[in-house]
């Protein structure tokens, strides 16, 4: 993911670090054939206003990467907490690829100017005429 300054680390073939809170979570990854499999647990309190999900101390998110062609990855998640929740949910979403232009997060930050901004514009194609 990415947002401001927030890096996900996720580490393969490992343990979870028991207790440690991080405010993305305790991620690892691992391959079930060839899906990319990442569980997290251990998300930092404060992350239950953003996160995708709130997670009591026994909950987990388990993420899976599958490619299904040349131009799309699978992605799926169930967010399992036996505190939290009475059973375990997730959903599903197909990444395509594109040959245009990916914006970055922060590129969007501006647009409450964009009145001003094509205001301007508009108004130095009235003084060229």
């Amino acid at each position: 993911n990415e947002m401001v300054h927030t890096a996900r680390i996720i580490r393969l073939d490992s343990e979870h670090h028991t207790k440690q809170l991080k405010w993305e979570g305790d991620s690892i990854a691992y391959w079930e054939g060839d899906t990319l499999v990442v569980e997290t647990i251990n998300l930092h309190p404060q992350q239950k206003s953003r996160s995708m999900a709130s997670l009591s101390d026994q909950g987990k998110i388990i993420e899976r990467f599958s490619r299904d062609s040349e131009n799309q990855i699978f992605y799926e998640f169930e967010v399992q907490d036996p505190v939290f929740y009475t059973e375990s949910w997730g959903g599903e979403i197909a990444f395509n690829a594109t040959d245009t232009k990916l914006y970055e997060y922060a590129c969007h930050e501006g647009n409450y100017a964009l009145t001003g901004t094509l205001g301007g514009a508009r108004r130095q194609e009235m003084d060229a005429q």
